[in-house]
């Protein structure tokens, strides 16, 4: 009898740190603060995933994890298999060797074409720029552990980095840099966060650059990443994930706001794009065009 109790007892822990029977749990990370918006669309697409691939993977629940945690310890964790399931970020060579990459851009490639917060008396200094050359006289900020960091440091743009998401807006305010370039889903909100700061989005130019965003799971989890897969490739077969990426409050309000074909795109180099980048899948890609139907983004390969 006493052996059968402990029996039971175990089966009891198993189940419930399963989230009961043949439920997938799936810890995510939360949000730096109650600004950060970043979140909010990569969660929408990875319910749509999970629902998608319910019929042959079963019930899911999302566990934020309650502790806020950086882009690069977020990925340490989810390498070791610990407290992370899936994070979201963008790709590189150096990212997709140490965790498993589910290549379908969640952003379609949009990831790669940014618009710059600035200080909002600052916009004459880039009413002017025409080039990459142009904007090297000028400095940028990112995060210390972002992709972007190097992207932009090998068009040799001079780069100041930050090691906190709230703590890059305040330098920017304070003048240690003189731009922050945002993915074209978050400055708006980013901008309105941050009010008493006087930041603003600048309003004629853009940075692209070719990459992708991806969920990312842990290298071992091979169960998890078929799930997002099989989910993410349904949902683009029966067109619920562009009505996601159209429609998502966040970008479609970036889309109405961002007047894209009025500004002028300065191209940069991405060394970091790795070779397995499925840049011929025509469906996962999309660019801004004159009829306002989507094109290919053209990602090239490094």
């Amino acid at each position: 009898m006493r052996i059968r109790w402990w029996a039971t007892l175990l089966l009891m822990a198993a189940v419930s740190a399963q989230g009961g029977t043949g439920t997938d749990v799936v810890r995510h990370i939360t949000p730096a603060s109650e600004q950060d918006q970043r979140n909010r669309y990569a969660l929408a697409v990875l319910k749509l995933a999970l629902e998608k691939s319910r019929s042959e993977y079963g019930p899911y629940r999302l566990q934020p994890v309650q502790e806020q945690i950086s882009q690069g310890r977020a990925m340490a964790l989810l390498a070791r298999g610990k407290t992370l399931d899936v994070v979201w970020t963008m790709t590189s060579r150096e990212r997709e060797e140490r965790l498993r990459p589910v290549r379908v851009p969640l952003l379609k490639g949009l990831m790669g074409l940014r618009l710059l917060i600035i200080r909002a008396g600052d916009q004459p200094w880039f009413s002017h720029i025409q080039s990459p050359d142009q904007l090297r006289r000028l400095r940028a900020g990112q995060g210390s552990d972002w992709p972007d960091t190097r992207i932009l440091r090998a068009n040799d743009l001079p780069i100041t980095s930050a090691s906190s998401y709230e703590g890059m807006f305040r330098m920017l305010a304070e003048g240690r840099f003189d731009y922050l370039p945002r993915g074209i889903n978050e400055p708006w909100e980013e901008v309105e966060a941050y009010e008493e700061l006087d930041l603003a989005v600048e309003e004629e130019l853009a940075l692209y650059y070719p990459t992708a965003s991806y969920f990312f799971v842990a290298p071992e989890d091979e169960s998890l990443a078929r799930r997002l897969r099989t989910g993410l490739n349904k949902a683009l077969a029966d067109g619920s994930f562009d009505e996601l990426f159209h429609n998502h409050p966040i970008n479609r309000r970036a889309f109405d706001r961002a007047n894209l074909l009025e500004r002028r795109v300065l191209r940069l180099d991405n060394p970091l794009l790795p070779e397995a980048t499925p840049v011929e899948d025509q469906r996962l890609w999309w660019f801004p065009s004159e009829s306002g139907g989507p094109e290919k983004a053209e990602p090239e390969q490094p």
